[in-house]
C-alpha cells in the first residue's frame, strides 16, 4: 500500500494515507454505522458490537477493548478508525506497528463529535458531505430549554458509575434541559456508593441502555419513589446517523419524565 497523501486525526497523529480509501476497518460503533450509512461497501471489517447499521455484513474482528490485531491485519485496511476513549492505546499501537494507518477521534461534546465526522468522512476518507451529517447539525440548532432539572444518569451498577463532566453524552444532555449531579466532581465518571447517591437528591434518574442494560426492574429499585427515564443508549452515546434524530428521540422521553418530576 503506497501511501499517497497525509493528513492529521483528532490526536494530532499524522496519518499516511493512499489517494483512495477503498477498504476501512472500524474499532467503534458509532463510527461503524457512520461509514457504512455515508459510503456502502467501503467497509470490510467492524467489532462485534457493532449493531447498526441493521444486517451489517462484514468480518468481526473482536471487541472494541480487544480487538484481534492479526484479523484486522489480515483485512488489508487503507484505514482503522477508531477512538481514544473507547479503544485501548496498546491495541492502537500495536496496530500502527503493523503498518496500518490508524485515525482516532477525539470526542466530548456535540460540536466536537460534528466537526470530528466532518474531518474523518471528508478528509481521511475524502466522501462528499453526508445528508445525515447536515441534518444533525440542524436537528441540534436550537437554544437550550430555560427551565432544567437535577439528574443523575448512571452508566453501571456494582459499582456505581454516572455521567460526568467533559462527556459527549453530559454535553447532550445538557443541551435538553439536564443539569447533571453531582456537578464539579472532578472525573469524568464519578463511582459513587448508593448512599451518596442518593444523597444528591435527584429530581429525575436517567438509565440508558448501555453499556449496562438498566431496564424497568433493573435501575429503578435503587432510588424508589423517584421519576425514571429509559433512554436509548445509542441515542444518547452515539456520534453518528442517530444524532440527527437523537433531540426528538432524547427529548420525548425526558419531557414525560419530566412532568413525573415536577
Amino acid at each position: 500500500m503506497d501511501a499517497q497523501r497525509q493528513s492529521t486525526d483528532d490526536e494530532g497523529n499524522e496519518v499516511r494515507l493512499p489517494r483512495t480509501v477503498r477498504r476501512v476497518v472500524s474499532l467503534v460503533p458509532s463510527l461503524t454505522e457512520a461509514v457504512a450509512v455515508t459510503a456502502p461497501g467501503l467497509l470490510v471489517g467492524a467489532t462485534d458490537w457493532c449493531t447498526h447499521p441493521a444486517g451489517l455484513d462484514v468480518a468481526r474482528i473482536g471487541g472494541t477493548k480487544n480487538p484481534a490485531v492479526e484479523a484486522v491485519c489480515a483485512l488489508r485496511p487503507d484505514l482503522v478508525v477508531a477512538n481514544e476513549e473507547e479503544n485501548r492505546a496498546p491495541d492502537l499501537a500495536a496496530l500502527r506497528a503493523a503498518g496500518l494507518p490508524v485515525w482516532t477521534t477525539r470526542i466530548r461534546d456535540l460540536d466536537q463529535a460534528l466537526d470530528s465526522l466532518h474531518r474523518l468522512l471528508g478528509d481521511a476518507l475524502q466522501l462528499p458531505c453526508p445528508g445525515w451529517l447536515v441534518a444533525s447539525r440542524q436537528a441540534w440548532a436550537f437554544a437550550p430549554p430555560t427551565r432544567t432539572v437535577r439528574a443523575v444518569a448512571p452508566i453501571w451498577r456494582r459499582p456505581w458509575m454516572v455521567l460526568g463532566r467533559d462527556t459527549f453524552a453530559a454535553d447532550l444532555l445538557r443541551r435538553l434541559g439536564v443539569d447533571l449531579l453531582p456537578a464539579g466532581h472532578p472525573d469524568r465518571y464519578p463511582r459513587l456508593s448508593l448512599d451518596e447517591l442518593r444523597a444528591l437528591r435527584p429530581e429525575l434518574l436517567l438509565l440508558p441502555d448501555e453499556p449496562y442494560r438498566f431496564t424497568a426492574t433493573d435501575g429503578p429499585d435503587a432510588l424508589p419513589g423517584l421519576p425514571y427515564a429509559l433512554l436509548s443508549g445509542r441515542h444518547l452515546t452515539w456520534y453518528g446517523p442517530s444524532l440527527a434524530e437523537a433531540p426528538a428521540v432524547l427529548g420525548a422521553r425526558l419531557a414525560v419524565s419530566s412532568r413525573s418530576a415536577g
